[in-house]
């Protein structure tokens, strides 16, 4: 019975995809991020239902763009704050409190379809962990099978080239055997904007027009 976790910033504008921004303006920027998460938000219910899905939101859906869709779009996920801390340690926090597998995606890469997602928590039928590569050189899904063990990855940097071979290490290090998810692209700037809608024109974040 695996948990698909999701770990979220509110949609607010100037406070996500800061990067995207830079090109696009914060308001347009944040209508990208709350469509990415509606998208990442529909993959994981189909996957596995919403009662096995938990939302971690760093902030609040009030101010949020798109917050009555978000939140209608969230019946019957579980919905709890982040911790206070660094990436690493907010995501080990958030496994920390779960049992059983669980398979954890952020908000970038909304082209994550619920077919990855089932295979991706198979996978942990088999290995003791499952790491989904990004382009970027981070990665887009994390899956444990004991989901105490994301402590190795707490102080792990984030959002750097080489945070995927980082966390992989963390993980390895503490004798677990990692498999490979497919490589995905994240949404942080204009050009991840468009490949992703080109290659995946039925997602809300391909409506969205720069």
């Amino acid at each position: 019975m695996t948990t698909i976790l999701v770990m979220a910033k509110s949609p607010v504008p100037g406070r996500v995809k800061t990067r995207l921004a830079a090109d696009i303006g914060a308001a347009t920027a944040a209508r990208v991020a709350a469509a990415a998460l509606l998208d990442t938000i529909a993959a994981c219910a189909s996957a596995v239902g919403p009662g096995r899905c938990r939302l971690a939101l760093d902030g609040e859906l009030t101010d949020a763009v798109d917050g009555v869709r978000l939140r209608r779009a969230l019946s019957g996920w579980s919905v709890v704050p982040q911790e206070a801390g660094s990436l690493g340690e907010r995501i080990a926090a958030a496994f920390a409190v779960l049992r059983g597998p669980v398979v954890q995606v952020g908000m970038d890469t909304p082209q994550a379809t619920p077919g990855l997602l089932v295979d991706a928590a198979a996978l942990l039928d088999q290995h003791d962990g499952v790491l989904g590569p990004a382009e970027d050189g981070g990665w887009w899904l994390l899956g444990l099978r004991e989901p105490c063990r994301a402590a190795a990855v707490a102080t792990v940097p984030m959002s750097t080239e080489w945070t995927g071979a980082a966390t992989r290490s963390a993980l390895e290090d503490i004798g677990l055997t990692v498999a490979d998810a497919p490589v995905l692209r994240d949404i942080d700037d204009l050009a991840d904007l468009r490949a992703v809608a080109a290659s995946h024109p039925g997602l809300l974040v391909a409506a969205v027009r720069p």
